[in-house]
């Protein structure tokens, strides 16, 4: 029952595992449970993905929250953040949404929401795994177990909520013409109709819900997104939109064809915001590209970086009553809708900016900084990391840097290098950035040396 999970339950975005493997229905019931006794058996919108186990899954933890004598509200199926927007709008105590977002077809997962619908903080997540470890459960009596609901209407008030922060009438003149992949998955039920209601011309691939994923993977990775940038094009489409599994993320296709990475369009988000909004917080995380930074030094804005993960993009925002966060994989955070990912909000303010500027995205694109990213990964015993870690920050003493998630330090010429210990398997992660691809691989393979003789000098001792 969840024996691959032992000793720790969430990960960087939740908890991901082998569905019927590692979360079968006896832990999904069991992380119900122990989420229901947290929330001292308060009321709790629950939901899932499109994937195969999900109802398998879902139906598992409703009886465990309904067992600590919680009153469930079931959204059904639906994106992500529309069931975290749920659980702000319905002033519940949480939520639990069944998804693995990204990962492949066979990994499920468990997200588990606070009442504003941000998911907890990573101190709130150590009590759930003491609960769960510990089995100091909450039961109720067999007459205070409570019958779920369902909730009806919710694609319709997520839709009125993001459709608030949209320039409506001044995407409707334009008529852009859209083609939208939300890789089989939940983003079917929210973006076109948005789009439609926006007055866009709307074309669909890969539309029909399917938990297997059989079109494309559930990554937009611009390797998976071949068939999107052929059909904008054929089609002479304004924008190309491709979904990840829960829609969450957005990747966008410029008219031309081409695939634009999250850290662009996250740059031009926060241009635009800044320029309306001088002197703003933008939050994201330490792994983000400098295209970020320069563009938020120029014009005027303060960066904050957190470590790699929403779950620390949105809490920072909140601390900070930050508007707007974002990180380089197509997640924009939007704190006026809800200070999580959403990848439909997220291409409501983008067609806002097309719309407000008359230009295409491949011209509002175009002025952006540039920069080559590489990343590679050095195997490394968990138990070295900590040492490793301390021995390569000598290498960097006298350059400015940031170290709230492992090492990033920011050269003269522009370049950078992140070095950090991965949160999930045994080795530690390089992210390089340069102003030219020869310079990039020279960082890869510079620091990729230095970390491989650290490690074979720490091992030694």
């Amino acid at each position: 029952m969840g024996g691959k999970l032992v000793g720790a339950l969430f990960g960087t975005n939740g908890i991901r595992g082998l569905a019927n493997v590692d979360l079968t229905p006896e832990f999904a019931a069991k992380v119900g449970v122990s989420v229901g006794t947290f929330f001292d058996g308060g009321e709790m919108v629950v939901g899932s993905d499109a994937r195969c186990t999900s109802p398998m899954l879902l139906s598992a933890v409703i009886s465990g929250l309904t067992s600590a004598g919680c009153k469930v509200y079931n959204a059904g199926m639906a994106p992500t953040p529309t069931i975290q927007y749920t659980v702000k709008k319905q002033g519940v105590d949480g939520g639990i949404v069944i998804t693995a977002s990204h990962n492949p077809p066979e990994y499920n997962g468990i997200k588990v929401l606070a009442g504003d619908g941000v998911e907890i903080s990573r101190e709130e997540e150590k009590v759930v795994e003491k609960i769960f470890f510990e089995e100091t459960f909450r039961r109720v009596k067999w007459d205070q177990v409570k019958e779920p609901s369902i909730l009806e209407g919710v694609i319709e008030d997520y839709l009125a909520s993001v459709t608030k922060h949209i320039e409506v009438e001044a995407v409707r003149e334009r008529r852009f013409k859209v083609v939208v992949d939300p890789a089989n998955g939940v983003g079917s039920l929210t973006l076109p109709r948005f789009l439609h209601s926006l007055g866009c011309k709307v074309y669909v691939i890969n539309a029909e819900l399917d938990g297997r994923f059989p079109s494309r993977p559930p990554e937009p990775r611009p390797e998976n997104l071949g068939e999107l940038a052929k059909t904008v094009k054929a089609l002479g489409a304004d924008l190309g939109v491709a979904l990840d599994g829960d829609a969450d993320r957005a990747i966008f296709v410029d008219e031309t064809g081409n695939i634009h990475w999250g850290d662009k369009t996250f740059a031009l988000i926060a241009r635009f915001f800044l320029m309306k909004n001088p002197k703003s917080t933008i939050v994201t995380p330490i792994s983000s590209s400098s295209i970020i930074k320069d563009v938020v030094e120029e014009y005027g804005g303060s960066l904050v970086f957190t470590k790699v993960g929403s779950v620390d993009v949105s809490h920072k925002m909140k601390e900070l009553k930050a508007i707007l966060g974002g990180e380089e994989n197509g997640g924009v955070f939007y704190a006026p809708h809800i200070p999580v990912r959403d990848g439909t909000m997220t291409t409501g303010l983008i067609l806002n900016i097309m719309a407000e500027s008359g230009k295409k995205l491949s011209e509002l694109l175009s002025d952006l900084p540039v920069y080559f990213i590489k990343k590679s990964n050095v195997k490394c015993p968990n138990e070295l990391k900590g040492k490793v870690m301390e021995r390569v920050s000598s290498e960097f003493e006298g350059l400015p840097k940031e170290t709230v998630d492992g090492i990033k330090a920011f050269f003269p010429n522009g370049s950078a290098v992140l070095i950090r210990p991965s949160g999930t398997e045994p080795a530690i992660r390089i992210y390089a950035e340069a102003k030219s691809e020869d310079e990039v691989n020279d960082l890869v393979r510079k620091y990729a040396a230095l970390l491989e003789r650290v490690i074979r000098e720490v091992s030694a001792v």
